[in-house]
């Protein structure tokens, strides 16, 4: 029951990164807050399991050195020791073959393109990062824009089927917005040598959520985990907030999460239209098997999978860049792949997907065994990944709300895209700017 923390000046409703930071900020300022979490655990899609005594990330986590924002709250936190930045190896499988595409020599030794099309893929990505105006892109698809920089060739080589893994059925409708901002990041998170260098966290991205949720309660805050929202309406000049734990009422409400969950949340409330422009965004769902091996698989960290008959986007192994022993000796690795909620994958169960998963596997890497598994384990996000279109930012709505409700979801952030050094970004931006508002009179 929540009797001690029936009334707040401001409801949050979701403990990932965004309504940590907002929390953090507003509790700095004296204003009561109180966050709404469905699960045991704050983090969202940053949540962790148990591996030989160690967190880990049921989805794979790194920061680019240029992701700014979590590296300030990470030091304002005392926490920087806890930071690990490392050069990683990545690389494309296509073709059945393995290539190395970390630096700017692995690209001029690409074999699978020409020395033209090698030399266009090298400038495509120079040009890319020049490009000033994001706002000229709004109009084009990916596909366009990256058919006119690089060729064909290079699209069907490269791009499109990280596109397809990435966005499934709707791969050619995703904004050029979205790629360009993708290829400006990876190419500021590099070393003198031009090698891809990235950032992680000991103990598991879910520290740091910890971390920042002790924050919060040392500076009067209030956590409430296994309080999922049934219903929020606006009633006698406060916002009423139903909870699976019981109601609490406070006079603003900022949503964190994903838009049309916040629209379930408010529908026996809100105007129709409303709804609407919540509900007009669409998702795409992922699925992330995550083992736990006896061997490596192999030498690289990211593994891009440009091979259309494989239905993973990425092989990503974790203990290429975090080391083995930090998980008792086994080696992890994520495969991911990103589909609809309504593909018959998504409702498969752990060992059914696995079984789904070894056939694959062996052929990427033949002397891989199914006896080399230790564990395995099956997460599922619904709404993994907004579908960023053209002219998307036209359709987002505004974190603004009616009577005193806000916004504040990955869905909203543009031109970039989702993530948790983004999300800490603006998860700060409106706590302060909610604080401002209730310091300056508007309750």
């Amino acid at each position: 029951m929540m009797t001690d923390y029936t009334k707040t000046h401001v409801s949050i409703v979701g403990a990932g990164f965004t309504g940590l930071s907002a929390a953090y900020e507003l509790a700095r300022k004296g204003v009561k807050v109180t966050v709404l979490e469905s699960e045991g655990e704050v983090g969202g899609l940053a949540a962790a399991f148990d591996v030989e005594g160690e967190k880990l990330d049921r989805f794979y986590h790194h920061w680019f050195t240029n992701d700014l924002d979590v590296m300030t709250l990470i030091a304002e936190l005392g926490l920087k020791d806890r930071v690990e930045i490392n050069p990683t190896n990545t690389g494309v499988y296509y073709a059945n073959n393995f290539f190395r595409l970390s630096t700017p020599w692995d690209l001029l030794n690409f074999k699978p393109l020409s020395f033209t099309d090698r030399i266009r893929l090298g400038l495509l990505a120079l040009r890319a990062r020049r490009v000033k105006d994001w706002k000229a892109l709004e109009s084009k698809t990916a596909h366009e824009w990256l058919n006119e920089l690089g060729g064909e060739n290079v699209y069907r080589v490269i791009w499109q089927p990280l596109l397809k893994g990435k966005f499934g059925p709707y791969a050619e409708d995703v904004s050029a917005v979205w790629f360009w901002n993708k290829l400006k990041l990876r190419g500021g998170s590099r070393g003198k040598g031009g090698e891809e260098r990235l950032a992680y966290f000991k103990g598991g991205f879910v520290a740091l959520a910890e971390a920042l949720a002790q924050k919060i309660r040392d500076l009067g805050g209030t956590i409430l985990l296994n309080s999922a929202v049934v219903a929020a309406k606006r009633h006698e000049d406060k916002w009423l907030v139903e909870t699976s734990s019981g109601s609490i009422t406070s006079d603003r409400i900022l949503f964190t999460t994903s838009l049309p969950i916040t629209a379930k949340m408010i529908e026996s409330w809100a105007p129709p239209e409303y709804l609407q422009a919540l509900n007009r965004i669409q998702y795409i769902g992922n699925i992330c098997l995550v083992l736990e091996l006896d061997e490596p698989l192999s030498k690289t960290y990211w593994l891009n999978v440009n091979d259309p008959t494989f239905p993973f986007v990425g092989v990503i192994e974790h203990t290429n860049f975090e080391r083995p022993e930090t998980y008792g000796g086994r080696h992890i690795v994520y495969l991911s792949k990103y589909l609809p909620h309504t593909d018959k994958l998504y409702s498969m169960a752990a060992d059914q997907f696995l079984e789904y998963a070894i056939p694959y596997l062996q052929k990427m890497f033949p002397s891989f065994k199914k006896s080399l598994v230790h564990k395995h384990h099956l997460w599922k996000a619904r709404w993994s990944q907004p579908v960023v279109e053209k002219y998307y930012g036209s359709l987002i709505p505004s974190e603004d709300g009616p009577e005193g409700m806000h916004l504040c979801s990955m869905a909203q952030i543009y031109p970039e895209d989702r993530g948790t050094n983004y999300a800490i970004r603006e998860g700060r931006r409106i706590g302060v700017r909610i604080s401002e508002m209730i310091c300056n009179g508007g309750n």
